[in-house]
């Protein structure tokens, strides 16, 4: 039992790393566009200070309070170590690498950066060990209003993107093939690092689990 928590967690801490690294590169080419929520995380590190890593934080921990209560439930620990890791990552990355002094650069770093980032989600999201806070979110939207899992993040990814714009976020083409192109890539790799994982670890260790998918 104790090779299987072994495995389960390396796959997703080891997935959260891979994709604060994606985030962090997408970010060092903010120029062509980043994800919806850190065209919001940008906006507040610019308008209030701190840095980008201290905003998904607080946004996480502000989503999270939120979720808790509608549930009226303790988030999985998967969820705690999702938006503290992500945050103090993406901070460490974005120092680590340096920065991109043409727009050639920017957009090797975005197209790396949206490759790394779904390949991490994949590896993070195939233990089933707790999703983020944000797709905490959007599940009990769906659960309380209905639709699918699809129209709800596409609506809190606008609305999120949308108050990013105003408060001078990068908003971009990028926002918008990250949000259209990432689902595909993650598509390939959560089933592949389910396997691996069932490789590492034996199938009857998984049996009945049921993985989240984004």
């Amino acid at each position: 039992m104790r090779k299987v928590y072994s495995w389960r967690w390396g796959f997703y801490i080891a997935g959260l790393i891979i994709m604060a690294l994606g985030i962090a590169m997408v970010i060092k080419g903010e120029e062509i566009g980043v994800n919806a929520w850190d065209v919001l995380h940008i906006a507040l590190y610019k308008t209030i200070g701190l840095s980008i890593g201290s905003w998904v934080i607080i946004t996480g921990l502000i989503i999270v309070a939120f979720t808790s209560l509608m549930y009226k439930s303790f988030p999985k620990i998967g969820t705690w170590l999702n938006m503290l890791l992500t945050g103090v990552f993406i901070d460490f990355f974005y120092w680590l690498l340096p920065e991109a002094e043409n727009f050639f650069f920017q957009l090797i770093y975005f197209l790396i950066g949206i490759f790394v980032l779904s390949f991490g989600t994949g590896m993070y999201i195939s233990p089933n060990l707790g999703s983020g806070p944000r797709d905490g979110l959007m599940m009990w939207i769906v659960e309380k209003l209905g639709g699918s899992i699809k129209v709800a993040r596409m609506s809190i990814e606008l609305i999120v993107a949308v108050i990013g714009w105003i408060l001078d976020g990068p908003f971009g083409i990028g926002t918008v093939i990250i949000a259209v192109g990432s689902g595909y890539i993650v598509q390939f790799a959560l089933p592949y690092f389910q396997k691996l994982l069932l490789k590492c670890i034996g199938e009857e260790a998984m049996e009945g689990e049921k993985p989240f998918i984004h």
